[in-house]
């Protein structure tokens, strides 16, 4: 389990980090994780993926202002960039970062 601390750090020190927030009562984060972490990989290879459990870290969640699940935070350059709550589709997600990504990476 990481601190916020350690999640921080981890924002810093990456170009692009996407924390994913989830439960293991959830089965649309369930659902959803898998398919996002492929479609990320695929699509963007720098990025570091943090997955933070809601129900053994609140105070995570609190401190991203996080308050429903599944939640996406994308950070590109140590900044939020996106932020996307309940219903999303990995298509939406992927065409949001595309373009900043890659005037980023070039």
């Amino acid at each position: 389990m990481q601190t916020i601390e350690e999640i921080q750090t981890t924002i810093q020190e990456n170009p692009a980090v996407m924390l994913y927030f989830s439960a293991p009562t959830c089965n649309v984060c369930h659902a959803l994780k898998p398919k996002l972490l492929e479609a990320i990989e695929k699509n963007f290879e720098a990025f570091e993926v943090v997955s933070i459990d809601t129900s053994t870290c609140q105070e995570i969640a609190a401190n991203f202002s996080v308050f429903a699940i599944p939640t996406v935070l994308v950070f590109l350059d140590g900044r939020e960039f996106l932020r996307k709550s309940r219903h999303m589709s990995i298509d939406e997600v992927v065409r949001e970062i595309q373009r900043p990504y890659e005037i980023m990476m070039s």
